[in-house]
């Protein structure tokens, strides 16, 4: 069916309807890509934001994890000895 016949069938409006819809849906996708494009960036760096978090939370710790009470094997081996703590 061609335009002229759907234009002799169903009049005017049917045809305008029929293309503005076409060009809402050729609208909406051109509207799409940057969105999509940008969701696709952001999924790249929170990728990498991940996995640098979870290499940093899996690495052992460099030093004692409790800051407030520094701990050596030397207070230790006092307050054992009976030194008290040093």
């Amino acid at each position: 069916m061609s335009l002229f016949d759907v234009l002799a069938r169903f009049g005017t409006a049917a045809l305008l309807r029929f293309v503005g819809a076409v060009l809402l849906f050729l609208l909406l996708h051109l509207v799409r890509i940057p969105v999509v494009l940008v969701a696709r960036v952001l999924e790249g760096v929170l990728r990498r934001l991940d996995g640098y978090a979870a290499r940093q939370a899996s690495r052992p710790p460099r030093g004692p994890v409790n800051d407030f009470y520094h701990f050596s094997a030397q207070s230790y081996a006092r307050k054992e000895a009976g030194h008290g703590l040093a």
